[in-house]
């Protein structure tokens, strides 16, 4: 089994990237963020150009970034699946913030697939070491290729864990999915079954038994006290 756990919004319970633009970044991200949801800018494209409006000094947005908070179950979950199964987490969004909060927390050396984010004088640079060229979306990390990798030809059921937009497409071809925010939406619109969680908590609760029920069983189930909200 194979766990592909998305991290702003979801691991972290803020959006890491969009706190970082409200804190140091010029305004017009906004602009950059709208043309994004409209179609003008492909993922990559929106934070490239929207970290470039971020202006502070090295010594202050390293000071932010290794502040994250994480959800305080991640590492009770982390401790419970990884007996069972392969865990990653895979993020569109910034590497340096989910590196040191992983680290800060004790949490055991996890793959971590997100863009790689780099400090230049005054402000910050962003390049995408697993992005695919035949994403739909361009997105900077596309989450299907990261799975594909990740299960390397093992045929591991695969779990998704997020929160947003990124996790759409994974969301589709995963074997089961966790949902909150705007892909719990999505999955709703989309007829996609899911169970929806508000934290990980709420996802041990589901698999606590995983790892002694066969897997192939909770599929056919696919039910939790969680979907009756």
């Amino acid at each position: 089994m194979l766990f592909i756990v998305d991290f702003d919004g979801t691991i972290a319970p803020t959006d890491t990237v969009d706190a970082l633009l409200e804190t140091f970044a010029d305004p017009e991200w906004r602009r950059v963020e709208e043309q994004w949801i409209t179609g003008q800018l492909n993922s990559q494209e929106c934070m490239k150009a929207q970290l470039a409006l971020v202006r502070a000094d090295r010594a202050i947005l390293e000071s932010f970034l290794q502040s994250v908070v994480i959800d305080p179950f991640f590492s009770g979950f982390v401790q419970h699946a990884s007996a069972f199964a392969d865990i990653a987490v895979v993020s569109d969004g910034l590497d340096y913030p989910i590196r040191h909060a992983l680290q800060k927390h004790d949490i055991p050396p996890l793959p971590v697939y997100a863009n790689k984010l780099e400090f230049r004088k005054h402000g910050l640079d962003l390049s995408f070491p697993h992005a695919d060229q035949v994403c739909a979306h361009r997105s900077g990390v596309c989450k299907c290729a990261a799975a594909r990798a990740l299960d390397d030809g093992r045929g591991l059921s695969t779990v998704l864990i997020g929160d947003g937009r990124s996790d759409r497409c994974l969301a589709r071809s995963a074997d089961y999915v966790f949902a909150k925010g705007s892909l719990r939406k999505y999955c709703e619109e989309e007829g996609i079954t899911h169970t929806p969680f508000d934290s990980f908590d709420d996802v041990l609760a589901v698999i606590r038994n995983w790892n002694t029920t066969p897997f192939n069983q909770r599929l056919r189930e696919r039910t939790c006290p969680l979907e009756a909200r």
